[in-house]
């Protein structure tokens, strides 16, 4: 194991509180609607992403494959990024578990423009499906946790609404989004017909994800959870933790601020590219070095510092509330030694 793990902020360990909290929780049967520590969790998460309901899921994979098979046909398309989550890190579950195409889109800044989306959904014809869904993602993870403007995100749902097709935004970093951007999350929230948001990714819990629409959506996923093997029992252990986490939201900052300084650190030594990042995720760029990113990677974990490669030439650090500013500066002088 690395002593600096920054390989995600899904590493963190819970807290002391967490685990007291999960001991004593108040449980029953989730499937019945009889967990009320279950329940508790979800009232406050749709009330804080300003939905009118929300459901409690083991995975914000599971989340997203919900979402998709509750807003669109089988058969129909899912437009998304070509550098979604949903398109690279799911497998394939939109064709397997849903049935659904995806029409992948290079994401200038990671969203697509009005003009994008106008001329790519369609209905369904004689010869072609109709577009089912628009998938959005923020922050956006593959290009190195960028900060999505809400104005981008109301831009794209008016653009989708006018034909009449649904946006769900995959939130698993929304939090991260509205640190970096001083925006309330239902403010976020408001333009899209769904939201994914991560419990276990920078917020703390040791698992845990809420999937939040209208009540006829979370009805509809309700079901659907069940279908995919997400209906659980005395849920209250794992969501007490959960409650814990949503007040971790404003020290998201300690974590941007981390980033940027291991961003700075590394883009000072000799054959890596580093740009600036926007919340917690950090890109380093090792196309000039003497090494790809599999051997970079491995150096440092030989000196006990976790990161991840995206390809060849990019790897990954993730700061989150584990790592402080000490351990950053200590992973910056173990990685200057390489």
């Amino acid at each position: 194991m690395f002593d600096i793990d920054l390989r995600s902020d899904t590493v963190t360990r819970p807290s002391d509180a967490m685990r007291d909290a999960a001991r004593d929780a108040d449980v029953g049967d989730d499937v019945y609607g009889d967990d009320p520590t279950v329940n508790d969790l979800e009232r406050r998460a749709a009330a804080l992403v300003g939905c009118e309901d929300a459901l409690f899921v083991p995975t914000g994979t599971m989340g997203n494959q919900i979402a998709a098979q509750v807003h669109a046909d089988p058969g129909s398309e899912v437009v998304a990024d070509a550098d979604a989550h949903v398109v690279r890190w799911e497998l394939g579950g939109l064709a397997r578990n849903a049935g659904l195409q995806t029409r992948t889109l290079d994401a200038e800044n990671g969203i697509f423009t009005p003009e994008q989306i106008h001329a790519v959904c369609h209905d369904a014809d004689l010869h072609r499906p109709g577009t089912g869904l628009v998938c959005l993602e923020n922050t956006h993870n593959a290009r190195g946790g960028l900060a999505v403007p809400v104005d981008r995100i109301r831009a794209v749902a008016d653009a989708a609404g006018a034909h009449d097709v649904p946006v769900h935004l995959d939130g698993a970093r929304l939090f991260n989004a509205c640190v970096a951007l001083d925006v309330d999350p239902a403010e976020m929230v408001a333009p899209v017909d769904s939201v994914l948001f991560c419990l276990s990714k920078g917020l703390g819990a040791p698992v845990g994800s809420i999937l939040a629409g209208s009540e006829a959506f979370i009805d509809e996923a309700r079901r659907l959870r069940k279908l995919h093997g997400g209906g659980m029992r005395q849920v209250g252990i794992i969501a007490a933790p959960g409650l814990l986490a949503l007040e971790n939201r404003d020290r998201l900052a300690e974590d941007h601020a981390n980033a940027a300084r291991l961003a700075a650190g590394l883009d000072a030594l000799d054959d890596l590219s580093v740009p600036t990042p926007e919340t917690n995720i950090v890109v380093v760029d090792v196309s000039a070095a003497p090494f790809d990113a599999s051997a970079f990677v491995d150096a440092c974990a030989d000196r006990g510092v976790g990161c991840g490669a995206i390809d060849d030439a990019h790897v990954r650090f993730c700061t989150h509330r584990d790592v402080d500013r000490a351990a950053v500066e200590t992973a910056l002088d173990r990685i200057e030694t390489i």
